[in-house]
């Protein structure tokens, strides 16, 4: 393509406009890779069990005691948690701030509206669990690194964690590699929120995805797209028996990618699959930019009590910077088409 575009997520409903011409260079297009090596001072690393709160989780072969080495993926609430603990339930307030201003899908001034009276400061705690896994005892610095034994572990550990906390709202689970991706630690790990409510971006995802498969007759939206790109094949990536890697049609930045289930299945903690492909994913833009990238990954699972949802897993590496325009219309600007991008990592994934 070489005019801009304007395209429309087809699970988010949002717009990315696609700019190739914006990139003078695109063929000497990089990202910030992984310099960090040092492990003198990381209280992640094995024998430093001690510089962590205490373990709720962890994976010993071997067996052995809580905060102790010999551990392959450990569990520990995070030192600086966004969350605090669990809910107190309702505090003071009005019974219209009790029901309308904090459920999963409530707009506060809607709520206000439908009250009649002014509601333009709610606030409860930030109840909830903010824990870190931490995926390996090794000092590496990017999920790319680990071999697949490993790999996987530190996967099956992220669903494990997720089904923890089923009573939670919404369970989200992310990975940030490299300090432009806020990672404040170099040594690979992710972070797990068991929040109160339903994240807006989900419930949307959630909304569109129980319109399209009313409209359908019990389609799947993501299935349903994830068979068009196949035949299409402009934007796939790899694929196996389980899941498939692409790139998606109105990708937000350059070399964006989504893990999806060949098989549709609500809940990413529920399934069984996705690790290899996660691990092709992360494999091949550490190809692309000659070392991992730093980048953000997270999972999107369904809410409690969804019953019609599709789980996938996207990754976004740090190529750009979120300027006015971003911030100002919510609506980014991609200089890279997704089909140039799928173009590249299929090389480096075949070869």
């Amino acid at each position: 393509m070489s005019s801009p575009e304007i395209r429309i997520d087809q699970l988010t409903g949002m717009r990315t406009i696609l700019a190739p011409g914006r990139a003078q260079r695109p063929e000497q297009f990089a990202a910030i890779t992984h310099i960090e090596k040092d492990a003198d001072d990381c209280p992640f690393c094995e024998g430093r069990e001690d510089r962590t709160p205490p373990e709720i989780y962890a994976v010993r072969p071997q067996g052995g005691g809580p905060d102790t080495p010999g551990w392959r993926v450990r569990v520990v609430p995070n030192l600086y948690p966004a969350l605090a603990g669990e809910d107190p339930g309702p505090g003071p307030g009005t019974a219209r701030e009790k029901a309308g201003s904090f459920t999963a899908d409530a707009d506060p001034l809607a709520a206000s509206r439908r009250a009649g009276e002014p509601d333009l400061f709610s606030a409860r705690p930030a109840s909830g669990a903010h824990e870190v896994i931490i995926h390996t005892p090794q000092h590496l610095t990017a999920m790319a690194e680990l071999e697949d034994e490993a790999f996987s572990t530190a996967v099956d550990a992220w669903r494990e964690r997720m089904r923890a906390h089923a009573d939670a709202a919404y369970v989200q689970l992310i990975v940030n590699e490299g300090g432009g991706a806020g990672a404040s630690l170099p040594h690979t790990h992710a972070q797990l929120y068991a929040l109160p409510f339903v994240p807006p971006a989900v419930a949307r995802e959630r909304e569109r995805a129980g319109a399209y498969r009313e409209r359908t007759g019990g389609g799947s939206l993501l299935s349903d797209i994830l068979v068009e790109e196949v035949r299409r094949g402009e934007r796939l990536v790899s694929i196996d028996e389980d899941a498939a890697l692409l790139c998606p049609w109105a990708s937000r930045s350059p070399f964006e990618l989504r893990v999806v289930p060949r098989r549709a299945e609500a809940r990413f903690e529920d399934d069984d699959c996705g690790a290899a492909m996660i691990r092709t994913a992360l494999r091949a833009l550490s190809e692309r930019f000659g070392g991992p990238p730093e980048l953000n990954l997270w999972v999107r699972t369904a809410p409690r009590g969804a019953g019609h949802f599709d789980w996938h897993v996207d990754v976004l590496p740090r190529t750009s910077v979120r300027a006015a325009f971003e911030l100002a219309t919510g609506i980014d600007i991609n200089v890279y088409p997704p089909e140039r991008a799928a173009a590249d990592l299929r090389e480096v994934v075949g070869s």
